[in-house]
């Protein structure tokens, strides 16, 4: 085990948060405490300190657990945990190391009625006794309890917020719990509230959602997404958003997709006490098993009937050490999909488990196409936002890839800014004449429809070409574009064609409408090039690239690319492309997207600077324009040195960042007087930019400072 992560952090970073990788609003993070750095997401077995069934200690040196989480009010009840505890500390108390967050007395206050500890008290006791992370003593909201209870326990928490942050004072990081039932709205309401509630500029470091056991118990998971999604909506993004008693591995993948950081639960020792065991698609009872169908260290050298032979107490720790090692085996897969852009893909994969997850996810992926003001349209939303709309991996087809959220951002921004050529192939100009459909075959189309295309083009110069993909139509010069390039499917896939009513349907939606349509399939032979019509094709896709990815007016586009040169690789394909000598862009082949060089990002500066000027009224003016120009992030003072030197630009040194930044896709970074710095890809969101403190926030590829 790594313990380097065990070390205190250092004072000025307690209880910051930051991103490391992201898919969407799946993120890796680190959360800064005294006892090390917890890296998230990441799941806090419960550990009841009257009952050890695996030693905390164990947790972290055998399974690399960073964190546990313990009940304060179980201690404090019990004379002598809470003696010791309050003479040697929490961390002795249980012999654990790393990270300690506690519970406050809540969950025994839903399963026994009241409990007797004042508000004040608990966060007292936790902050004595020395924990990381604490918990303040909010109120149940149970699903059976009516609108009216449930509105009272989100006001009730809300008003008990300030005390408790007044008694943790900076000394431990507070968790800051979301009740509200399964009232979308008093989740939202007890979000925002409890998000904005501060003492002396101190506020809650991780946001639990609670009063959800009861829905996971029952397998109400349709209600638990609804809930995550509507109490997201009004969180910062700069806290950890923790899924109180959630620890099914099935259930991680899903959650991480929503937004999810922390987990916490028993499952590990109650399920193992009945007899049961758990795996990344469900749950198994061991008295019938003949061969094991999940597998871990803990039970490869058995068979399930060994185990049954056990005395009981040795069964429980060696079953409970089981389900500890497949819950992190399930969190290190999840952790490494959002690392390659695949959460999504992998909770498809996971909500086929369960009938109710299966549910669930479906009633998640239609709530895709509401558009209306609702907290869960809200975080949707932001979800699709903030996805990287291109990705070079393959894109693995099935009935749920129109709904991924990158699928349905790059979608969106090719239906909002793509526009038809300014001039055609041939030179002339005037609205097209006819509108070409390609069909069938499998990407790269520009192999399977190359000659097909310039048949086509030679024929009428004024003609619309796109591909009928599985994710809708892609104007040809996009062919090369992921996601829509990389569908991997079988055969089946080369014959779908899409019905001529969606067709149609389609190119109204970008204006299309009343043009002859036509339809062509692929032609897979070799074909002399027409230089001619390859080098329109070429500039046809810089233009759309830039438009559609860096947010340029595509008339600006014509006139920068205007008496371009290209060079391509020894497969055909551009790769760099200059003007008067300068090298300005590289059409990247691993994912169809673009790369700004630095004289290509400074000439969009100037572009952006023609139309906008350089202040920020005039910038958010604006935003809600379909081509507002390539985004921008306006440092502060003291760190334009250094990213002008080609140093990425951290959270915390950004005194404004455009709205329309697309994470992953190219931006600029200005000083406070608009004069440009440097260029890079944004890491994270406008809204990731305004409230983090830690963390890159823009990877720069070239800064001004590093060509004198």
């Amino acid at each position: 085990m790594d313990t380097s992560d065990l070390t205190p952090c250092r004072p000025q970073d307690f209880g910051k948060f930051e991103m490391t990788h992201r898919d969407g609003c799946a993120r890796l993070g680190k959360l800064h405490t005294k006892h090390g750095i917890l890296r998230t997401p990441t799941l806090l077995p419960v550990v009841n300190p009257n009952i050890l069934t695996v030693k905390p200690r164990r947790m972290l040196e055998d399974f690399g657990y960073q964190a546990l989480i313990t009940n304060s009010y179980v201690i404090w009840k019990h004379d002598d945990l809470r003696k010791r505890a309050m003479e040697e500390g929490v961390h002795s108390l249980l012999d654990f190391p790393g990270v300690i967050m506690t519970d406050s007395g809540t969950f025994q206050s839903y399963v026994y009625g009241d409990v007797e500890v004042k508000v004040d008290e608990i966060v007292r006791f936790q902050r004595e006794i020395g924990v990381d992370i604490g918990t303040m003593l909010d109120v149940f909201g149970r699903p059976d309890m009516s609108r009216e209870e449930i509105s009272s326990a989100v006001q009730l928490t809300a008003d008990r917020a300030e005390d408790s942050l007044r008694e943790a004072g900076g000394e431990i990081l507070l968790n800051g719990p979301i009740q509200g039932g399964l009232h979308e709205d008093l989740r939202a309401q007890s979000a925002n509230m409890m998000s904005n509630t501060t003492h002396l500029g101190r506020g809650f470091s991780v946001h639990p959602i609670g009063g959800i056991v009861p829905l996971m118990e029952s397998q109400r998971y349709s209600d638990l997404f609804t809930i995550i999604l509507a109490s997201s909506s009004e969180l910062p993004s700069s806290r950890p958003m923790h899924i109180f008693g959630c620890g099914h591995p099935m259930l991680f993948p899903m959650c991480i997709a929503l937004g999810a950081d922390l987990f916490d639960s028993a499952a590990y020792a109650l399920f193992a006490k009945d007899g049961r065991i758990l795996s990344e698609e469900g749950t198994h009872r061991i008295d019938t098993l003949v061969e094991w169908p999940t597998h871990s260290r803990q039970i490869s050298n058995l068979t399930p009937n060994d185990v049954r032979e056990m005395e009981k107490s040795d069964r429980t720790a060696l079953l409970a050490k089981h389900n500890l090692e497949v819950t992190q085996r399930e969190l290190a897969r999840c952790r490494e999909a959002v690392r390659n852009g695949s959460i999504w893909v992998l909770a498809e994969r996971r909500s086929h488990s369960s009938p109710y997850l299966r549910a669930a996810f479906e009633k998640v992926s239609e709530s895709m196409k509401l558009e209306d003001s609702s907290p869960i349209s809200s975080r949707i939303n932001t979800i699709v936002m903030a996805t990287n709309p291109v990705r070079p991996s393959s894109e693995p087809f099935s009935s749920d890839i129109y709904n991924r959220p990158h699928i349905r951002h790059a979608r969106l921004l090719m239906e909002q800014r793509w526009r038809m050529p300014g001039s055609w192939s041939d030179g002339s100009s005037g609205p097209p004449k006819e509108i070409a459909i390609l069909q069938g075959g499998n990407p790269p189309w520009r192999i399977s429809h190359g000659q097909v295309v310039q048949n086509i083009l030679s024929l009428e110069p004024r003609t619309i070409i796109f591909v009928d993909t599985p994710m809708g139509l892609l104007p040809y010069s996009l062919e090369d574009l992921s996601p829509w390039c990389r569908v991997e499917g079988g055969e089946d896939i080369e014959f779908m064609k899409s019905e001529e009513k969606t067709i149609l349907r389609s190119l109204k939606k970008i204006g299309l409408q009343g043009i002859n349509v036509s339809y062509y399939g692929p032609s897979n032979t070799d074909y002399e090039k027409n230089q001619r019509i390859r080098s329109w094709i070429e500039r046809c896709s810089l233009v759309d690239k830039l438009s559609i990815l860096c947010g340029v007016n595509p008339l600006d586009g014509c006139v920068l690319t205007e008496g371009t040169d290209t060079r391509h690789s020894n497969t055909g394909r551009p790769v760099n492309v200059f003007k008067d000598g300068k090298h300005l862009f590289s059409p990247r082949l691993n994912d169809g997207g673009i790369s700004l060089a630095l004289e290509g990002a400074k000439a969009l500066h100037s572009l952006r600077s023609k139309h906008v000027g350089k202040s920020k009224k005039s910038q958010s003016q604006r935003n809600n324009t379909d081509h507002p120009g390539v985004p921008s992030v306006t440092l502060h003072s003291d760190a334009v040195p250094f990213v002008g030197a080609g140093r990425n630009v951290m959270h915390g040194f950004i005194e404004h960042a455009d709205s329309w930044l697309t994470v992953g896709q190219p931006c600029i970074v200005m000083d406070l007087e608009g004069n440009f710095v440097a260029h890079g890809t944004s890491n994270s969101t406008s809204e990731e930019m305004a409230v983090l403190k830690k963390g890159v926030a823009v990877r720069i590829r070239e800064g001004i400072l590093e060509k004198k």
